[in-house]
């Protein structure tokens, strides 16, 4: 039997594109099942990786490690997650999905198991590469379940509850992760992870997702593409998330990383750009509204690390992740629910108008947040982390629902919208944190220098301030100062998030505008007087 015949289907039932399943009716019960699964899965995809990114800190005194070092745990993830998207669509259609995924879950197992009873970071990081490839595949898992959980008509709601459940892993990392260091330090995140991984596995197998399309996909140039993009994505990856622990300008690696990041990529891109199948196509790419679609994608992940600067201010006045846990309650509420209303409002029609609304919810997040003081508490964060948890939860679906519209139209360029949006998402995260992290370094050198300036023993409270305490009374001002500095700059943090989220908003609106006014009443009018022809013809032509 040829598996790569073409299968007949029922009109209800043909699958979207080869390698997706087939959409046959299901009882309720199995639609619920298929959601439930579907949201198992898409949380092991991310929360695994969650939990090692929000316990950076308490990893490095476990493992005994540099802070730089334990970098290289997130950047390990995205190295290979982009990567292996590259692959995945191919794969998937040539052998299936499900396939893949039970592959490199027990890879991904495996690795867990073996890294419980080895304490090293090399282990570890070993750990963070099967995460990052088996989740490339379970996140795109997760979207085929939960969309079997909707009929036609509602698919598309299945589709932005299935991109937006990775959107909760944060969150709910925070939330527990605390606990879990409790039981055997890093270990208890590791069982925990290897329990995540064995529920999906049994998931996966007890509950298989309908058959589909299988075509012969791979050739053999696109392993050549993938020998040269994978380790310039992994380079990249690393100048991201070791930069700004380093410092971009005082260690000589990152300058060669980067540099050899461009000549892997672009030679990547020079060899797909002549192939007649390309695996990445880049005139598709280069499309004005696919790159106008990536960028976008790639603004709100810098606005969305408005998160990671939260964190770091609390953690700068003294805050442990225990006293934060009402306000990361609050923050998986604002996602659910700003996930839940983009599914149940979801229409093509309506994409602009919630991105757009989106934008202006984060922007006021963290407009409300850049006033902040030394008397800042979590309770004093609730309204502006709820808006960022919904603005930013609301904007993934519709954003992903948007550029699929394009892969429809053309399925050869699904393996480039599926590593495009993979490298805004993922590598768009690592930037994110690198340029929010590294304004804050900058501005709390400029505000350290100011408040410095004032401190001088003419000033009578100073004066009076370090004779009360002696020595440890000029350690304590110094810490005083070095607080107020870290605050003043997370304060511009927040403010130039917000004027992004409002520029990129303006950017939104205004093409949306210029679509709507310019292109389509045009448009409109030629169909209106084109119809007017007809009907005088046919006229004409009946008398």
């Amino acid at each position: 039997m040829d598996v790569y015949a073409p299968q007949t289907w029922q009109p209800h039932e043909r699958p979207l594109l080869p390698g997706s399943p087939s959409t046959p009716l299901h009882t309720f019960e199995k639609r619920v099942a298929f959601l439930v699964v579907g949201f198992i899965v898409a949380i092991t995809g991310g929360l695994g990786n969650a939990l090692v990114s929000v316990n950076l800190p308490y990893l490095q005194g476990s493992l005994g490690v540099y802070s730089a070092e334990i970098q290289w745990l997130p950047a390990a993830y995205v190295m290979a997650n982009v990567s292996m998207n590259l692959l995945l669509v191919k794969f998937r259609q040539q052998y299936g999905l499900r396939l893949f995924t039970e592959l490199f879950l027990v890879l991904y197992v495996v690795a867990t198991v073996a890294h419980l009873f080895v304490h090293g970071l090399g282990s570890a990081i070993a750990v963070r590469v099967a995460h990052g490839m088996s989740g490339a595949a379970l996140t795109t898992l997760g979207l085929y379940y939960t969309s079997q959980a909707f009929p036609a008509q509602h698919r598309l709601k299945g589709v932005v509850l299935g991109i937006g459940f990775s959107q909760l892993a944060i969150p709910m990392a925070r939330l527990f992760s605390s606990e879990l260091m409790e039981y055997g330090e890093w270990r208890g995140l590791y069982f925990f992870e290897l329990g995540l991984a064995l529920l999906s596995l049994a998931c996966v197998l007890f509950l298989k997702l309908p058959p589909g399309d299988r075509i012969k996909a791979f050739e053999k140039m696109d392993f050549v593409t993938f020998g040269l993009f994978a380790p310039g994505v992994a380079l990249l990856s690393a100048v991201l998330a070791l930069g700004r622990t380093v410092w971009w300008l005082e260690s000589r690696w990152l300058g060669y990383s980067l540099a050899g990041a461009i000549v892997l990529i672009t030679a990547a891109l020079a060899v797909e750009h002549n192939r007649a199948r390309p695996l990445l196509n880049t005139r598709w790419l280069t499309n004005a509204n696919i790159a106008r679609l990536a960028l976008s994608v790639l603004l709100i992940r810098v606005v969305q690390s408005e998160a990671s600067g939260t964190v770091g201010f609390l953690q700068a006045l003294g805050l442990n992740n225990d006293q934060m846990l009402e306000l990361w309650w609050i923050v998986m509420f604002g996602a659910v629910a700003g996930m839940v209303i983009s599914a149940l409002y979801i229409t093509p029609a309506r994409i602009p108008g919630q991105l757009i609304f989106s934008l202006a919810v984060m922007a006021l997040g963290a407009y409300l947040d850049s006033d902040a003081t030394n008397l800042t508490r979590p309770s004093d964060l609730y309204i502006s982390q709820f808006l960022l948890g919904f603005g930013g939860a609301m904007f993934v679906g519709p954003t992903f629902v948007s550029g699929f519209g394009a892969v429809i139209a053309a399925p050869n360029n699904l393996v480039s919208f599926s590593v495009m949006f993979s490298i805004t998402q993922t590598l768009g995260s690592l930037l994110g944190t690198a340029l929010t992290g590294t304004f804050q370094v900058w501005r709390e050198k400029y505000h350290s220098s100011i408040l410095v300036e004032h401190l001088t023993l003419l000033d009578p409270q100073v004066a009076a301030r370090i004779q009360s305490g002696g020595s440890q009374g000029l350690a304590s001002l110094g810490a005083v100062a070095t607080r107020e500095a870290n605050i003043l700059a997370y304060n511009d943090v927040f403010l130039a998030i917000t004027v992004l989220a409002l520029l990129t908003m303006a950017w939104l609106l205004g093409r949306y505008l210029w679509t709507v006014c310019v292109v389509c009443q045009p448009k409109a009018a030629h169909n209106a007087q084109t119809g007017m022809a007809n009907v005088s013809l046919n006229n004409s032509g009946s008398r």
